[in-house]
């Protein structure tokens, strides 16, 4: 569809746009000015977009599609040696096996798409599934025992690659003969009293806390309850009488239960793939993009920030945060 477009079109206009003028870029590409004028005139005509405007001194201002070009360009440019590093690695023999995690709380479906997403690339290459929560699974990353891994967030450390997927809206899950389930939804303040089943405080000690914080803000306040390490042991204990709970959307149900969702917050449960930013399979990043790719085609919800960079996510009451770049340690949240 596009035959006419090549990499160096890419690389030339990220290179004028980024310096700022055809003559800076020319010099640090190493070729002529006017046949980087040339290229540019084709690649723009084209594609019938338009991506500076010339100002006074020979310098540009990008347009607004000329801003969404260079982050593009980047990505289509760190794609490409992407690409080039998985087909080396395997040439070289590099990935006998993987081995990938998965926390309880993540959806099984995902993580059982990319392991065939990897197979699909690497037929003959094993991949060696492992479970774990979320900081036991940082820590094999860490030490070179696990490759890669699905969490729940909030996760934080510098030599890690976060990259945030999806999010997932929590609800209740309460049995059918409930009175409560009678109700299309339900506020916050009827968690009070009633939500008395919950994920197990140790597995993630960092999204129990944000989970209270949410819950006090909602004017909710926890007593005694009980606690499971695995949705469906959560479901085993509503389904038994002993309170409601929160699960994340979708997920498969008891058929004595059902969920409904909290009318007044929107909390979510946010899934996000690890890997070490120096020591992981080349074939990992491109199997990253093919996933979001994946989801989007299938209508899943894909965060915001798709790039692999560290990102900061700042907490808010109770709604969904805004995602920015920064050149932080990588930090998200499970519960925003």
């Amino acid at each position: 569809m596009y035959e006419w477009a090549e990499l160096r079109h890419f690389r030339y206009l990220l290179t004028i746009l980024e310096r700022q003028g055809f003559r800076a870029a020319a010099e640090e590409l190493r070729t002529a000015q006017p046949n980087l004028s040339v290229q540019a005139r084709q690649f723009q005509e084209n594609a019938s977009v338009r991506l500076f405007r010339k100002m006074k001194g020979g310098r540009i201002r990008p347009t607004e599609t000329g801003v969404a070009f260079k982050v593009l360009a980047r990505l289509l440019l760190e794609t490409r040696d992407e690409v080039i590093d998985a087909l080396i690695a395997i040439e070289r023999g590099e990935i006998r096996s993987v081995r990938f995690g998965c926390t309880p709380l993540v959806e099984q479906g995902l993580f059982q798409t990319f392991c065939d997403l990897h197979k699909e690339i690497l037929p003959i290459c094993p991949v060696r599934p492992t479970h774990g929560d979320a900081a036991h699974l940082a820590e094999e990353i860490l030490s070179g025992t696990v490759d890669a891994a699905f969490v729940t967030l909030p996760l934080r450390h510098p030599d890690l690659y976060i990259e945030e997927l999806r999010r997932d809206r929590l609800v209740v899950c309460l049995r059918r003969d409930d009175p409560l389930a009678a109700k299309a939804s339900l506020q916050a303040t009827e968690l009070q009293g009633n939500l008395a089943v919950l994920y197990h405080p140790q597995r993630h000690p960092d999204a129990h806390a944000r989970l209270q914080e949410l819950l006090k803000d909602a004017g909710v306040q926890l007593n005694d309850y009980s606690c499971a390490s695995h949705p469906s042991e959560m479901q085993s204990l509503v389904k038994g009488g002993h309170g409601l709970a929160l699960l994340r959307e979708g997920t498969t149900l008891d058929e004595e239960l059902t969920t409904r969702p909290i009318a007044d917050v929107d909390w979510t449960v946010d899934t996000a793939f690890i890997y070490h930013k120096v020591r992981h399979p080349k074939t990992v990043p491109i199997l990253v993009k093919r996933l979001m790719k994946h989801l989007s085609q299938n209508g899943r919800e894909v965060a915001p920030n798709k790039l692999s960079v560290p990102l900061q996510t700042p907490i808010s009451n109770g709604k969904r945060p805004s995602r920015r770049a920064t050149d932080g340690p990588v930090q998200m949240t499970l519960l925003g």
